[in-house]
């Protein structure tokens, strides 16, 4: 995710706001021609090793916990290990699952800020099968929750968003920030091609992000069981991507249609059919644009994309009316079960 500002919500309608929402163009986050798509689709069977497995009790020492000032200016005071853990906003329950909370328990003053989680992996990746389970995520008026991936020196090192949406959002909203040289070129020859490429709609096809536009290349899923309460009241599901030399995809399951293979810790994309995101390599060479990777987990408010998209998405009195309020972070709750990365 993250490090966004919104000059777009300036002349986007509202009823995208509220559920079909386009990033904004200026957002810091902290190759040839195109063969055909089709083929490019196509994920040869391959046998995938289990490399790190995030569950249970030993979750919360495998990451890091962000302590500075959110770099997207959000209404948040991201707390260190003990005081997450001694307030209850990061806890593993008996049965594995972590729980990563906002405070929905102080009244802050308007203006204020309120007491948040932002966690990132010890480990970094240059490649790999992400495979992550959630039972539910954060959401509702001023909340702005990510899973995402980012390399080092942004946006030299590339970042990947495999879920991210605000405030009264619906559908989840994928996207790529990369320096100069990235773009989802053959999207723009023709809807048939497009409908091969993935199954959400794509918002944006340059992936390279700057000062002046940080869109990058962005699709928003159609599906209203991807995102926020219509995700969670279905008990979740599954966000796997694929990240190697010929692209990077995104699938997403409900918890009803997880594959029996990911199930079984035997993952085969190959079988999954066409993902909901997707970044060939035809128009951007991966290995120079991702690398050394974290893993992010986080959720903060208002600040430059939940903040700027707060006056359109349907939420009443202002965000940082909003984020004084507690009873208004009730659900916004990230609820782990686990996060697998195989190679």
């Amino acid at each position: 995710m993250r490090w966004v500002s919104a000059l777009i919500l300036s002349f986007v309608p509202a009823s995208v706001l509220a559920g079909k929402f386009h990033e904004s163009p200026v957002r810091p986050r902290h190759g040839g021609r195109s063969r055909s798509l089709v083929a490019r689709n196509n994920t040869a069977s391959r046998t995938f090793v289990l490399k790190d497995y995030y569950h249970g009790q030993s979750f919360l020492d495998e990451w890091d916990f962000f302590t500075g000032d959110d770099p997207t200016h959000g209404s948040v005071n991201f707390q260190n290990r003990d005081d997450a853990v001694k307030k209850g906003l990061a806890f593993v329950q008996d049965d594995g699952t972590t729980v990563l909370a906002v405070d929905d328990f102080s009244t802050v003053p308007v203006g204020g800020k309120r007491d948040s989680i932002r966690i990132t992996s010890q480990k970094t990746y240059n490649n790999g099968l992400f495979i992550a389970d959630f039972f539910s995520m954060p959401h509702g008026c001023s909340v702005w929750p990510a899973y995402w991936s980012v390399g080092p020196n942004w946006p030299a090192g590339g970042e990947i968003d495999v879920i991210e949406g605000v405030n009264t959002q619906t559908t989840n909203q994928y996207t790529l920030h990369t320096s100069q040289g990235c773009d989802i070129g053959a999207a723009t020859q023709g809807k048939s091609l497009v409908a091969n490429l993935a199954t959400s709609n794509i918002l944006n096809a340059q992936c390279a992000s700057s000062g002046n536009d940080n869109r990058g290349c962005a699709f928003l899923d159609t599906d209203t069981s991807t995102f926020g309460h219509g995700f969670n009241v279905l008990a979740g599901g599954v966000f796997a991507h694929l990240w190697d030399s010929t692209g990077i995809k995104v699938w997403r399951f409900s918890r009803d249609s997880i594959p029996a293979d990911i199930t079984a810790k035997k993952p085969d994309p190959s079988s999954w059919g066409t993902p909901a995101a997707n970044w060939p390599s035809t128009n951007c060479d991966i290995a120079s644009h991702f690398f050394s990777h974290n893993l992010v987990i986080d959720t903060t408010l208002c600040g430059d994309f939940a903040g700027s998209a707060y006056a359109n998405s349907g939420c009443p009195g202002s965000c940082a009316q909003a984020v004084a309020d507690p009873t208004n972070f009730k659900f916004a709750k990230w609820n782990i079960n686990y996060i697998a990365v195989y190679e």
